[in-house]
């Protein structure tokens, strides 16, 4: 397959002529606009700094559905190694994606989430469309996530912790937050042995866009996030 070259206006080339890796299209630029039509079709920018913007649509797609959830009996006890920990929503984006930027990860020497990247999506973070989940010990920020949400469909972008199980507590919390909300795919990218312990599976690209569109085609649920209630868990 090709990889095509991006110009100056916000039309991509249909997911399905993606390459094996995933790579469809290179160039462009994060503005929002451009990047919410990247999600609504699919397609998420992954790239290093120095390189040239890139962008993915990867068969196959890892999916939660968040009225699937399944949580294990080891997951279970790490939930409840976790229960002092404080869950927010919206509460403190910039500093949520900067630490996805900064704490190391095992195996990984540098990170995609590049300085472009932080000021694209704390646009849509003020747009109403990127959110941010954190978890707090004794009001220490020690773990959270962040992601895109269109319609019935939230695309999960990066994890923290500082603490173990921090992340995953915040994880949870959000995938039952969304499915009270009825946003029910979860969008993972790839697949990790954390989503997996989830119910993660992997569908096939085709799948994935066909269950995107129906999740597009309700309201999103945009602003500022809080979670219907204390004690999410």
């Amino acid at each position: 397959m090709p990889v095509y070259l991006l110009d100056g206006t916000e039309v991509f080339p249909p997911a399905r002529e993606a390459e094996r890796s995933g790579l469809l299209a290179v160039g462009g630029d994060l503005r929002p606009s451009r990047l919410l039509r990247a999600y609504s079709e699919g397609i998420f920018p992954w790239y290093s700094e120095g390189e040239p913007i890139l962008w993915f649509s990867p068969d196959p797609r890892t999916v939660i559905e968040t009225d699937h959830v399944r949580i294990d009996r080891s997951m279970r006890r790490a939930l409840r190694a976790t229960a002092a920990l404080d869950v927010t929503l919206d509460r403190a984006f910039s500093r949520v994606i900067r630490a996805c930027a900064q704490v190391p990860r095992s195996g990984q020497t540098g990170t995609w989430i590049t300085t472009e990247m932080i000021e694209a999506y704390e646009h849509l973070h003020s747009a109403g469309y990127a959110h941010s989940v954190e978890a707090w010990a004794k009001g220490r920020l020690v773990g959270g996530l962040y992601g895109v949400s269109l319609g019935g469909y939230f695309a999960g972008e990066s994890m923290f912790r500082l603490v173990p199980g921090a992340s995953i507590r915040a994880l949870v919390a959000l995938l039952g937050q969304l499915s009270a909300w009825g946003i029910r795919l979860f969008d993972c990218q790839m697949h990790t042995p954390h989503v997996g312990r989830l119910g993660a599976r992997a569908w096939p690209r085709s799948v994935f866009l066909e269950q995107l569109r129906t999740a597009l085609t309700q309201p999103t649920h945009r602003g500022r996030w809080s979670f219907d209630r204390e004690g999410t868990l």
